[in-house]
């Protein structure tokens, strides 16, 4: 206190730079410390990479040498025929794409699962709105129609029927002149009802002559033939007679 006062007090030596080192070295080494400790984390952290092998086919094998030709044939000896034997190709041969394109396509039948607007509970799939109940009912089988017999022939027991309308033919005035004549022979078909539907010649006295004949007798008209009970069709046999003498 009196070394204060007579200004003679002695000052104690100061060391102001040995503390700051001691507290840059300590912060160091703990920063240090904390970024190993991190380093050491973050590597185990890190996944290994996975090892990939890699396997190489052997290169393939060589083909095999070609065969020897066949030795040489003399020109006497006789060659062999062959026959070229089809090649039928199998489903292996067709690609996979080209079989598949080729396969009809395959639908099934349409679905009736919607049924139809307006049909009654426990209808038939596919039915028709206000329809019967069931379906309509299947219709009988067409009766066979029977196969009309056959015309009769005129002749023996079966007499021809009675002629009800006879037309003559004409005489043309030119084959008078020309002294065309003879006879002209016809076949007849004749129907249910006695009508002429079919006429045919036989023998032919010239075409003037059969033209008339022809004419004439389409325009015949018999009387229905009645076998038990039923009208039947018959073939009658007619003979005309053009003569020059008879016409002058």
């Amino acid at each position: 206190m009196f070394d204060l006062i007579t200004g003679k007090a002695r000052r104690l030596p100061s060391h102001s730079t040995l503390p700051i080192v001691i507290s840059t070295t300590a912060q160091a080494a703990a920063a240090a410390v904390a970024v190993l400790v991190t380093g050491l984390f973050v590597a185990e952290q890190i996944p290994k990479v996975p090892t990939m092998l890699a396997f190489v086919a052997p290169p393939p094998s060589p083909p095999p040498p070609p065969s020897p030709p066949p030795p040489a044939q003399s020109s006497a000896s006789v060659k062999p025929v062959t026959r070229a034997e089809p090649v039928f190709s199998t489903r292996e041969d067709v690609p996979v794409d080209e079989a598949r394109s080729s396969e009809p396509e395959t639908t099934g039948p349409p679905s009736f699962d919607d049924g139809v607007a307006g049909g009654t509970e426990g209808g038939i799939p596919g039915g028709i709105a206000g329809g019967l109940v069931g379906g309509l009912p299947e219709p009988p089988p067409p009766l066979p129609v029977p196969e009309a017999p056959p015309p009769i022939r005129i002749g023996g027991k079966i007499q021809s029927p009675r002629l009800l309308h006879r037309v003559e033919p004409f005489y043309p005035p030119a084959a008078v002149i020309a002294r065309l004549q003879g006879l002209v022979i016809l076949e007849a078909l004749v129907d249910r009802d006695g009508t002429v539907v079919d006429v045919k010649v036989l023998r032919s006295a010239g075409s003037v002559l059969d033209r008339e004949a022809l004419t004439a007798v389409r325009q015949w008209r018999y009387a229905p033939l009645v076998l038990n009970g039923q009208r039947l069709r018959f073939v009658a046999t007619v003979i005309l007679s053009f003569s020059v003498e008879s016409a002058t």
